[in-house]
């Protein structure tokens, strides 16, 4: 009798944390080689693949896609290779007759082995129809039925009122469509909802000058190009938060019943939009060794990584700070920003725009355009008062205002 081997969730790296099982790579059934992917398990925003410990066959699945698993959960297993593949069973050939209802036997063991490949979402989206399984055409990996196939085909099972009945109807419902939540959605629900309860969130607003970053910036970018390094202002804000989490102590630090746990080291969380996927959070660390030039390579490389989806879960675990680049998108302000629970604070920073402003010149007050942002201070209030948010968007704002011109 061949061995059995057991396909579990990852241990290590996981612990303590929530996880869902996004998608299985084979069927039960299928064989499959040692490490080659079986399972994408989401968590901590990132997906990571989980691969056969050994060579043999899928013989059981024991959690399902969509399904929330916990850390070293046995998910399924493997028939070690060498051992018989037991033939698909032969339809019965009795008798060539549909049985009750009319439908075929054929489709009838097709709709059952396929309602147990169904995701929770389609069992759901199934029953709200009235609709089998073995009805809806799938368009899934090896013809598995997604939301969209049952979607489909309940529009085009709904057919207007026969003329016949001349009797009024009633008025119809409002069209309504459904979209399930993603993994990385819920779990960002999961996590506002958790940090709003947690902690009495605050927020000041300062106003920055980006003169002086953007005439640095124009001077260095060339320079950072020959090194393969874009240059963005996120790089910018990076080295001014450092600046002003040193001033400000308190802001890299967490709240504990017993006592403020401040962090020694510097590691910047940088919030970065995702197409598809939502928002992730990598995190940049050992920010305050970094000069600018390592701080932009660092920022360059997770945010290509963050796209490309081959974040790995340490890439966005230990943020000891916040930084949310929303003007990136055209906001001007947003307030407040929930604060990633183990933090203290996070910083937000608004569109750069051009705005009149007031200065003496040299007849007197004058109206210039200067290049100008919002930047805010989110903080846990329980953690920091109002003169030390104050404090460190001081620092922050000066920082950036009197960025150095001469080149190193």
């Amino acid at each position: 009798m061949a061995a059995s081997i057991e396909v579990r969730a990852p241990a290590e790296e996981t612990e303590g944390t929530r996880l869902q099982l996004l998608r299985w790579l084979k069927q039960v059934g299928e064989r499959v080689e040692a490490d080659e992917p079986l399972i994408e398990i989401e968590t901590d925003k990132v997906t990571v693949e989980v691969a056969a410990p050994a060579a043999g066959v899928l013989r059981e699945i024991l959690k399902h896609e969509q399904e929330e698993i916990a850390p070293g959960e046995l998910l399924a297993r493997l028939e070690a290779a060498g051992g018989a593949v037991p033939a698909a069973p032969e339809p019965a050939a009795a008798s060539a007759a549909a049985p009750r209802g009319g439908e075929p036997e054929a489709p009838r063991a097709r709709g059952a082995a396929a309602a147990g490949a169904l995701s929770p979402a389609v069992r759901r989206l199934l029953a709200e129809h009235g609709l089998a399984a073995a009805n809806v055409t799938g368009s899934g990996q090896d013809g598995r039925v997604t939301v969209e196939d049952v979607l489909r085909a309940a529009a085009a099972r709904a057919v207007p009122a026969s003329p016949a009945a001349p009797a009024p109807a009633a008025a119809p419902a409002a069209a309504v469509r459904r979209v399930p939540h993603s993994a990385v959605r819920r779990r960002t629900a999961q996590h506002l909802l958790e940090s709003v309860r947690a902690a009495p969130h605050v927020t000041t607003v300062f106003e920055a000058d980006l003169a002086a970053v953007l005439a640095d910036r124009a001077a260095r970018r060339e320079a950072f190009a020959r090194e393969g390094v874009p240059l963005t202002l996120t790089a910018y804000f990076v080295q001014a938060a450092v600046v002003a989490l040193r001033a400000v102590p308190e802001a890299n630090a967490r709240w504990t019943d017993e006592a403020l746990e401040i962090y020694e080291a510097i590691h910047v969380g940088v919030a970065t939009a995702v197409e598809g996927t939502g928002l992730l959070v990598p995190v940049l660390r050992d920010a305050g060794e970094r000069d600018l030039l390592e701080t932009a390579r660092g920022l360059d490389e997770l945010v290509r990584r963050a796209r490309s989806g081959t974040l790995a879960p340490a890439d966005v675990r230990g943020g000891t700070f916040t930084i949310s680049n929303h003007g990136v998108s055209g906001s001007l302000l947003a307030a407040p920003i929930i604060i990633n629970q183990g933090q203290a604070a996070i910083l937000g920073v608004g569109k750069l725009e051009q705005r009149a402003v007031v200065r003496a010149g040299p007849s007197g007050s004058e109206i210039v355009a200067r290049p100008r942002c919002y930047v805010t201070l989110t903080l846990d209030h329980r953690v920091m008062d109002g003169h030390q948010a104050n404090r460190f968007l001081e620092v922050f704002v000066k920082h950036l205002g009197e960025w150095p011109q001469a080149l190193p």
